[in-house]
Order: structure tokens, then sequence, then C-alpha cells
């Protein structure tokens, strides 16, 4: 590969460890919004 070609590769492959990463943050932050209205909910 060339070096553009290489650059391209490695910037897609950061775009989306980003993505995966706010993915996997939004999830967690779900979970423990569900999970803090089940506590207050159950009191």
């Amino acid at each position: 590969m060339t070096p553009e070609e290489d650059e391209q590769v490695r910037s897609r492959q950061k775009s989306r460890a980003i993505l995966t990463g706010l993915l996997l943050g939004a999830l967690v932050i779900l979970f423990y919004a569900i999970t803090i209205a089940k506590i207050g909910g159950a009191e």
C-alpha cells in the first residue's frame, strides 16, 4: 500500500474507534439511568 492509502485506512480505523467508544459510553449512561430509575421507583 502507498503511504496515502495507509493514512486513509488509519483515519477510517480511528473514526470507527471513536464511534464505538461513543456508543459504548451512551450504553453505559443508558444502563445507569435505567438502574437509577428502577431503584428510585422501588422506594
